[in-house]
């Protein structure tokens, strides 16, 4: 069965779903973008997600077609519409349809472009059993990677080129840290120390990073945001990602090289635990 998607105000199926060719989103990838997950048919941190596009598109200078209230109900809508249990629901919003210059127009009519994907067991991924293995590569992206933008080649190179190397992921390295994975934020233990990369330019501040972090502090861990090295991950004793779709996933090896034991570890699965009953408990 076909899936409904939105459009510019439209809940259409998805064969009949248009944008122009104009696009800037299409011709110079000048648009924003959130993902947020649906567990048990609802929505996980809707208000980060929606407080981090406000961010995205004021950064940019682009205006937002819909409310935060309307856009609570469209993501809603298609999540009814679509029957999703276990989920994400993907939003993109570019700046408009507009003849090709490199000087955006200030006067174009954004677009707004929603779709869901069904992932039954999400939660229950068997990467989280087993961890995830990731490779390190230089981190060659546009500086602003704060802002969440479709400006995704280099992450999606960065995947394919892990994937070639029979590993999950790729852990990208500026300056001789690590700044985060091609889809997630990344973090190390240390004893009983969490260590991941404070917020800045350099990383996207994740909704899902905030959460852990501070169920992470509630739990009495210790929490250090600041650079990370990689063979200060080779020698931690766990590691792990973070994201909106894998939630808190262990990394078990980097760069060939087994981290801790090699399997998942006791801080990242209680983080996975806290997380996910939590935000279970405040999905809307």
């Amino acid at each position: 069965m076909s899936r409904t998607v939105y459009v510019n105000g439209e809940y259409l199926p998805e064969e009949e779903a248009k944008v122009s060719v104009f696009d800037r989103g299409f011709l110079f990838a000048d648009g924003v973008y959130e993902v947020t997950s649906v567990l048990g048919g609802k929505l996980i941190d809707f208000a980060g997600h929606a407080k981090r596009l406000k961010r995205s598109l004021d950064e940019l200078q682009m205006a937002n077609p819909v409310t935060e209230e309307e856009l609570l109900e469209i993501h809603r809508q298609l999540v009814a519409r679509n029957g999703i249990e276990e989920g994400l629901v993907y939003l993109q919003i570019t700046r408009g349809a507009a003849d090709r210059d490199f000087a955006f127009p200030k006067d174009a009519t954004p677009t707004i472009v929603l779709f869901t994907q069904a992932k039954p067991g999400l939660a229950d991924s068997p990467m989280a059993k087993t961890g995830m293995k990731v490779i390190s590569i230089e981190d060659q992206r546009w500086g602003r990677r704060d802002i969440k933008t479709v400006q995704l080649l280099y992450p999606s190179m960065g995947k394919m080129m892990a994937k070639a190397a029979g590993c999950d992921d790729a852990w990208m390295v500026e300056d001789g840290a690590v700044t985060e994975g091609t889809s997630n934020n990344a973090y190390i233990v240390k004893g009983k120390t969490i260590v991941t990369r404070h917020l800045g330019t350099e990383i996207l501040h994740g909704i899902t990073r905030a959460a852990v972090l501070r169920f992470a502090r509630e739990a009495q861990m210790t929490v250090e945001e600041r650079p990370f090295t990689v063979d200060e991950a080779k020698a931690a004793d766990e590691a792990f990602i973070t994201s909106a779709s894998a939630f808190v996933m262990p990394v078990v090896e980097i760069d060939g090289q087994a981290i801790g034991a090699g399997a998942p570890g006791p801080v990242t699965a209680r983080l996975r635990e806290i997380y996910l009953d939590e935000m279970r408990k405040a999905a809307v």
